[in-house]
């Protein structure tokens, strides 16, 4: 996390993940995202969503055989 960072609340953070608000409540719960804690409320700073993103991106097939090259 950089000090520019923008800090979204967990409807936001919900909203950019297309997920309930709940399930971001459990990912912070479980301490599965870095998360900022300001008294009671919590933000999720918006790299900790894009790294989370990132983390879960499954590659296409066509990137995958790349790699391994040519079937026999």
């Amino acid at each position: 996390m950089t000090t520019t960072d923008t800090l979204l609340t967990v409807e936001q953070a919900a909203e950019r993940l297309g997920t309930g608000m709940r399930f971001i409540r459990r990912l912070i719960q479980e301490r599965r995202i870095p998360y900022v804690k300001l008294g009671k409320p919590v933000r999720i700073p918006e790299s900790a969503i894009a790294a989370y993103i990132e983390e879960r991106t499954v590659p296409t097939l066509g990137n995958a055989r790349s790699r391994f090259g040519k079937a026999a």
